[in-house]
């Protein structure tokens, strides 16, 4: 393997006094909110989901006793408990993911897949993608190593970096009659690789935590682990795809690890390589053959049957091939990739600024190569200064796992695999990538993105269905310390008058886009409510957990229908978008509900819809129909005016002519684009196309626009 040493001095000059971790002793702890307050909100949010009102008057009755006597209470312990606490919600809110007796494939780790890569060469060869990858994660994991990776700061506001320790060298491991947990190893160095259902694994740090292996080198290794994969059949390649296990429910698992445990010393040392590896290195043998495919292959892996009559059939597809325990970066030989991510510790935000600074360094790693015999070697920064240091003899030669597998896990295996294939044929994830319009159309007409889809949303279910449902998204928290996710509930009260005006016969065009900005503007507002502290649900979830906590009996307020019907999330959605992202998407998290997950673009909106024996597909055509004709009412694409130069300076606001209005009724208005050019200045979900959130995309990071002019690269729309 080629050897090099590069970048150690200027990345360690580049990271002075910008360390990882610096901002957390600036954080804010998240404020527990006056319980009346919660409560009055709480019966707003829940009213527009009751029909009748005798319903609704039953749970003022329950909030009333409730707030006299045992909210009361839980409030004060809730208060206490929090002194010591960092986030009063931290310990509860993880507990909500480790406790439940549930597999996590589809029912909790969410997908990214990427865009095409930059290089064409590299871009369609399985092990070129992948090594162009796994390199630029190695970078980003040495950072880490070091504490030397950029802080996220959103606006001048530092962001929470605490999932970060979670991210590498992390695995969420099953406890048979107790709550899973996660380990974290900080000085993890190697790389675990799963190729048709066998485990690999390769040292890819130096002990100094320097990359010690560089991009030609892993590609040498991926394709002796690619070679090396076929010398076993399939039937025993799959007989043996211990990872299979890690879909199956989690007290089933943890008996099938304390089995293999138990076995041998072996099987001991042999699943610390797995726990402890950095990252898992998914190698695919799938093509998919459209992008419905290539979504489903990186949320829950393909489906495929061999065998014959005499043998019996067993599976090929790539259900088999995965380590849902683990973050796991998926390449399918036609160079398609993407991430799975374990949920438990790490938010889609975290995992978000993993992907788009790994994607982007591929970009400028491609840019350098095409730079580097014209200009300076340094003329095109890397956007990852991590050191690289090839020449400490690091032993890099990937290395076969094996396992001494007992008869009782040889079995498990199997109904491992037979179970996954019956969610994964329940199962059906639908892609709408609607190009009519994007960010720029919506705020062109002055209203927020992510709220818009938000109502576009509720309002394709409505006229689906003709039913009004609880709908779910998350608001980024990390403002604050150990801040993770609040809820917010799109189904609002101006929401429902929304929906309920646009599919009537009786209302006019005036009338339905009149309802859609008051929808809109009530959402953006409690957005921004939610993500400054003062959200409901996860107050009054701390409240139920601290109720437990000090062995009181459930308060009769979290039996009332209002709260069931509250988390009972038919439409749980999110909204994660970068440039480096193709798709987002999830699983439902109900057995009749909607997973969707959205992309908002400035020219498009991409959406993955997963749901199981529901009509994922007609859900998609009603919402682009939805679209199409808000487009219609709204006068069609926003159409800029060129207007005569007055000397007006650059980077001032520039007030331009925009057409509102259907082709026969225009009205021209003059408006302050760069007021709305970030999206209506909201917070979107848990992560956000805003500039300067994904770890200071504001950064771009260290590329100036006379670099990006001198090799011809605009990152905005890489």
């Amino acid at each position: 393997m080629s050897g090099q040493r590069g970048q150690s001095s200027r990345s360690l000059e580049m990271s002075k006094g910008r360390k990882t971790y610096e901002n957390q002793l600036k954080l804010k702890k998240l404020p527990i909110p006056d319980l009346d307050s919660t409560l009055n909100k709480y019966l707003v949010t829940v009213k527009p989901l009751q029909t009748s009102v005798q319903e609704h008057e039953k749970t003022v009755k329950a909030v009333e006793q409730f707030a006299e006597g045992d909210g009361k209470t839980c409030q004060e312990l809730l208060l206490e408990y929090a002194k010591d606490k960092d986030n009063y919600v931290e310990s509860f809110w993880s507990d909500a993911y480790l406790v439940p007796d549930a597999s996590p494939v589809l029912n909790l780790n969410p997908f990214f897949l990427l865009e095409e890569g930059p290089d064409n060469k590299n871009s369609s060869d399985q092990a070129g993608r992948a090594a162009s990858l796994v390199y630029a994660s190695l970078k980003f994991a040495s950072l880490l190593y070091h504490e030397a990776l950029h802080p996220d700061v959103v606006k001048g506001t530092p962001l929470c970096m605490d999932q970060f320790k979670h991210i590498f060298g992390s695995c969420r491991i099953p406890i048979l009659g107790g709550k899973d947990y996660v380990i974290s190893d900080p000085g993890s160095k190697h790389v675990v690789v799963l190729c048709h259902g066998q485990i690999y694994y390769f040292k890819a740090l130096n002990e100094d935590g320097s990359v010690g292996i560089d991009e030609e080198g892993v590609k040498q290794v991926i394709h002796a682990i690619l070679q090396d994969s076929e010398k076993l059949d399939a039937r025993s390649s799959t007989e043996g795809a211990l990872g299979v296990c890690t879909t199956l429910d989690r007290s089933k698992w943890a008996l099938t690890r304390q089995n293999l445990l138990a076995h041998s010393n072996h099987n001991k040392n042999t699943l610390s390589i797995i726990d402890s590896g950095l990252f898992v290195l998914v190698l695919d043998d799938f093509i998919p053959r459209n992008i419905h495919e290539a979504a489903a292959n990186v949320l829950h892996g393909s489906y495929c049957l061999q065998g014959d009559e005499k043998e019996g059939d067993f599976q090929v597809g790539t259900a088999i091939n995965r380590w849902y325990d683990k973050l796991q970066l998926i390449v399918m030989k036609d160079g398609s990739a993407g991430v799975n991510f374990e949920h438990s510790a790490v938010d889609g935000h975290t995992a978000l600024r993993y992907v788009s600074d790994i994607f982007a360094d591929t970009v400028v790693s491609f840019a350098q190569s095409i730079t580097k015999t014209i200009y300076s070697k340094d003329h095109v920064p890397s956007i990852l200064e991590a050191e690289v240091d090839t020449k400490q003899g690091l032993d890099s030669k990937p290395k076969r796992l094996e396992f001494e597998l007992p008869t009782s896990v040889i079995a498990q295996i199997h109904f491992a695999e037979t179970t996954l294939g019956d969610q994964l044929l329940q199962s059906h994830t639908h892609v709408l990538e609607f190009a009519d319009f994007g960010k720029m159309f919506i705020t062109g007409n002055k209203m927020s993105p992510d709220s818009f889809v938000q109502m576009s949303i509720i309002l394709a279910y409505y006229r689906l269905y003709g039913e009004f449902v609880c709908a779910y998204e998350p608001v980024l928290m990390k403002r604050f310390l150990h801040g993770r996710t609040e809820a917010m509930r799109s189904a609002t009260p101006k929401g429902k008058l929304f929906v309920e005006c646009w599919c009537s016969d009786y209302s006019t065009k005036d009338d339905k886009i009149e309802r859609l900005r008051e929808a809109v503007t009530e959402h953006s507002k409690l957005v921004k409510e939610a993500a400054s502290g003062g959200g409901v649900d996860r107050h009054l979830f701390a409240l139920k957990c601290i109720a437990a906590e000090n062995n009181m009996a459930t308060p009769d307020f979290f039996n009332d229908d209002a709260w069931k019907k509250l988390n009972h999330t038919v439409l749980s959605t999110s909204n994660c978008g970068n440039p480096s992202l193709r798709l987002f998407g999830f699983g439902p998290v109900v057995p009749d509900g909607y997973g969707i997950g959205y992309i908002i673009r400035d020219n498009g909106l991409q959406f993955s819809i997963s749901s199981k024996h529901r009509q994922t597909e007609r859900f998609a055509n009603t919402l682009v129909g939805y679209l199409r004709e808000v487009k219609a009412f709204l006068g069609g694409a926003e159409k800029i005016a060129v207007r005569k130069h007055r000397g007006t300076a650059v980077g001032a606001s520039i007030p331009m002519d925009i057409d509102v209005g259907s082709p026969r009724n225009k009205t021209k208005v003059a408006v302050d684009m760069t007021q709305y050019a970030e999206g209506y200045d909201d917070i979107y979900g848990e992560s956000t196309t805003h500039e300067g959130l994904m770890g200071g995309v504001k950064r771009r990071p260290t590329l100036s626009v006379e670099t990006l002019d001198k090799v011809g690269i605009d990152l905005m729309h890489v």
